[in-house]
């Protein structure tokens, strides 16, 4: 199991980023998660400039683990990486 720091940036209304969320609760793994769609006003729009500065298409889900970013779900990249 990881002691990186794992974030996770998703949508409220996509399948991907609740099979991210579902995917790290069953490995018990803590991480923060921010549902983008949710935030308003300058909030958003600056965390949308941190995920582009990640993932210049700014795409979701969009997952940090330690120095890792990994766009989509993908369940083996992620297991790599937290190394499980």
């Amino acid at each position: 199991m990881t002691d990186k720091p794992v974030k996770l940036y998703t949508l409220s209304t996509c399948s991907h980023c609740k099979s991210t969320k579902t995917f790290l609760n069953e490995c018990t793994v803590q991480y923060e998660f921010v549902d983008v769609d949710l935030l308003e006003g300058e909030e958003r729009k600056a965390i949308i400039e941190d995920i582009k500065k990640l993932n210049p298409r700014c795409s979701f889900p969009t997952l940090i683990i330690g120095d890792e970013v990994i766009v989509g779900f993908k369940e083996k990249k992620i297991k790599e990486a937290l190394g499980l």
